[in-house]
């Protein structure tokens, strides 16, 4: 199985969708890192519901969709190698022992297995894109616990952002269409805590609006959870496309977003 999956490459719309921990999958030369079955399977192994909003979004925006298919814990693509973070040895209360002391050559072997194929699918996508003249911004999914090393966390959506601000504020200013919601700026996390590695790598380095959305893990636990917040994000992003002027280039389908 391949460390990266290309949903929708050509895709028409003007967002290009990242889902960085779309997976709890451990391929089998890493092993399980010494993790205990429900550790595999908690939130710190990966981002739970991301990849079904990220395949909603992809559908409903006629959008490509770059997803990892590998656990963050071997690999987290949303940090750069030199990052402790893009292995770490620790993620909130739960201990990685396969992660430990890695050497050079070790962290080098899942930089190579995990985070280069999904960087460079990312650069042939969005360069084939800029070639062809057909204008891209970034989106990247992810989820978050509403408990996190014993505090309760209130935001439900967070809209993140970098030095470049545009999309953000677009969306932001869509938070009134959502009353029920508590949508919140740069939380649960900033660019302080070094999750905005996407966003530079693929965004502001080439000058491409980008955001990232954080939804809270307890709004995505089945498929029509996963269907609503599909849902409520387009209704942040769909008019946030049309005030950066990338709304008639969207592909934007009608009704309700189908999520496998």
């Amino acid at each position: 199985m391949q460390a990266v999956e290309l949903i929708n490459p050509q895709g028409q719309g003007a967002a290009v969708i990242l889902c960085e921990h779309a997976s709890n999958r451990f391929p089998d030369d890493f092993g399980d890192l010494g993790l205990a079955e429900a550790d595999r399977q908690s939130h710190a192994a990966w981002d739970p519901g991301a990849r079904a909003v990220a395949l909603g979004l992809s559908q409903a925006l006629d959008a490509p969709l770059v997803a990892s298919t590998v656990s963050r814990l071997v690999y987290d693509c949303n940090r750069p190698p030199h990052a402790a973070s893009a292995m770490p040895s620790q993620s909130e209360k739960i201990s990685v022992p396969g992660n430990r002391d890695l050497d050079d050559a070790s962290r080098q072997a899942r930089v190579d297995r995990v985070y280069l194929p999904f960087r460079d699918a990312v650069y042939r996508l969005l360069d084939a894109r800029a070639e062809a003249g057909q204008p891209s911004l970034l989106i990247t999914i992810h989820s978050f616990t509403p408990v996190y090393n014993d505090r309760p966390r209130a935001v439900e959506i967070g809209i993140l952002h970098d030095e470049d601000a545009g999309l953000a504020d677009a969306m932001l200013d869509q938070a009134h269409r959502l009353p029920h919601r508590r949508v919140e700026r740069n939380e649960p996390y900033g660019p302080q805590d070094g999750v905005t590695h996407s966003l530079k790598e693929y965004g502001i380095t080439r000058g491409l609006p980008n955001v990232m959305i954080e939804i809270r893990n307890d709004l995505l636990t089945n498929a029509a959870d996963e269907a609503q917040m599909t849902d409520e994000m387009l209704t942040l992003l769909r008019p946030a496309l049309d005030a950066l002027g990338a709304g008639g280039s969207s592909g934007a389908k009608t009704g309700r977003a189908q999520n496998a």
